[in-house]
């Protein structure tokens, strides 16, 4: 009961019983004070005329009663949540705690939203889907025949996933930990693209149609590039999954040297909006979550932690 009532005191509001549909939903993870997540789904719950609450559960937090994942999950289906947003360092270690995890989750090997409904647990991951669309949609008609992944980490392995969903040909993965790379490199050899790790200090010779970083390399926290910017140039597209900067040194090199890039906004937005339609029922407006995203660069300066 202890822990429940820690719990509790994080996740605080339960359903209204007002006319106007409730939800309510969280976030699990470490250092998560400062996520834009909960702006992007409580702005459009009102526009949708929800009574939406979107809580933090974040385990940096000190309190009194460690609180563990299982522990948590159950918890907050005691407490009516319709579904929660997970980040590090549970995406990985949710999985067990589950009833049925999604194809695309099972996959990338990593749960970064939950459902509750029906008496059961469901896991999804909605970090794929939300590079694919943004892919899809941001960078149309780009050259897919040979891409460069930089990273393969919980964030890279759905990227990975992204790319060849978006109909990548050869997808070359490097990463600082190279058996790491060749780990998901062999994961992902079934699907329709070819798939190969190679040492960091090798991809200089070769030549790529598109690099995408999904290091932390570039965060406020940790600036600097993954790559040598000798690699840019015009017929290169770039993309990034940090989003704090937006504009990182690897997306102003590229842009500088005249390539076409996607910010990491786009990942970030369409995961929440696919959880935002998994939480609901309800399809959510990209425009408007976008809108919402785009206004903290105008607000206050603001610190992100890596997934």
């Amino acid at each position: 009961m202890q822990l429940v009532q820690s719990i509790g005191s994080d996740i605080g509001k339960q359903r209204s019983t007002t006319l106007a549909r409730s939800v309510l939903v969280g976030l699990i993870g470490g250092n998560i004070q400062q996520s834009r997540t909960p702006r992007m789904h409580e702005v459009e719950g009102a526009r949708l005329g929800l009574r939406y609450s979107y809580q933090l559960v974040d385990v940096a937090v000190p309190r009194d009663t460690p609180l563990d994942i299982g522990q948590i999950v159950s918890a907050a289906a005691l407490f009516g949540f319709a579904g929660l947003n997970v980040t590090y360092p549970y995406k990985q270690a949710i999985m067990p705690h589950l009833d049925v995890i999604d194809e695309g989750a099972a996959r990338v090997g990593a749960v970064n939203t939950v459902v509750f409904s029906q008496g059961k647990t469901f896991g999804y991951n909605t970090d794929l889907w939300g590079f694919a669309q943004g892919f899809r949609l941001e960078m149309a008609q780009a050259p897919v025949n040979r891409v460069l992944q930089l990273g393969a980490g919980g964030a890279g392995s759905a990227v990975a996933n992204a790319l060849v969903e978006c109909g990548v040909h050869e997808l070359v993965i490097a990463d600082l930990d190279t058996a790491r790379a060749r780990n998901l490199a062999e994961r992902l050899t079934s699907g329709s693209a070819r798939v190969s790790a190679l040492p960091l200090d090798q991809i200089a010779a070769i030549k790529f149609d598109g690099i995408v970083n999904t290091t932390p390399m570039g965060m406020d926290k940790n600036p600097g590039m993954p790559i040598d910017p000798a690699m840019l140039n015009p017929s290169v597209w770039v993309a990034d999954i940090v989003y704090f900067p937006l504009e990182t040194a690897l997306l102003a090199s590229a842009r500088a040297r005249g390539c076409r890039t996607l910010s990491g906004a786009a990942m970030a937005v369409f995961q929440a909006v696919k959880a935002f339609e998994l939480f609901t029922g309800i399809a959510a407006d990209a425009d408007a979550m976008r809108a919402t995203f785009n206004a903290f660069e105008t607000t206050k300066p603001w610190t992100e932690t890596a997934d």
